[in-house]
């Protein structure tokens, strides 16, 4: 599927749903934004709701799990299926007990058949890993626990 085709299919989805606009990110930095007009004519800021492909809407604390393990938890920017190796042949990109960087690969979160790879926001050691591999994760969602290390 070309960019023509993707973009297309961005637009229907905005035009089935009640979101005004959206961005998408890819991983060797280009970004796209796509944004509709409401009914009615006028665009205006009020009336934009961002979020990222595919669609999901924030989670509020109360949805939240009260019983969170202790440490740093690195969550999902986006609705997907969790992966945790980039093919089944291949070795995980993480294990729990290994030191992690900032900006290292540690899952693939797939998302309207686009593999985002989801990189570490901390450096420390892996305490917990969270999702199954190849199960649902939800935005704002916790993948991995990181300790200090």
């Amino acid at each position: 599927m070309g960019l023509r085709e993707k973009i297309e299919e961005i637009i229907s989805i905005i035009e089935d749903s009640d979101v005004n606009e959206v961005e998408v990110s890819t991983w060797w930095g280009s970004k796209i934004r796509v944004a509709k007009r409401p009914a009615g004519g006028a665009f205006t800021p009020a009336a934009t709701q961002s979020v990222q492909i595919p669609v999901a809407s924030s989670v509020s604390a109360a949805d939240e799990s009260p019983a969170e393990p202790a440490g740093h938890a690195i969550r999902s920017p986006i609705v997907g299926t969790f992966y945790r190796a980039a093919s089944t042949d291949a070795d995980p990109f993480i294990n729990v007990g290994d030191r992690i960087k900032v900006g290292q690969p540690i899952c693939i979160i797939e998302a309207m058949k686009i593999m985002n790879e989801i990189e570490s926001d901390i450096d420390g050691v892996v305490l917990e890993i969270l999702p199954d591999n190849a199960g649902p994760v939800e935005f704002n969602q916790p993948l991995v626990i990181v300790g200090p290390g």
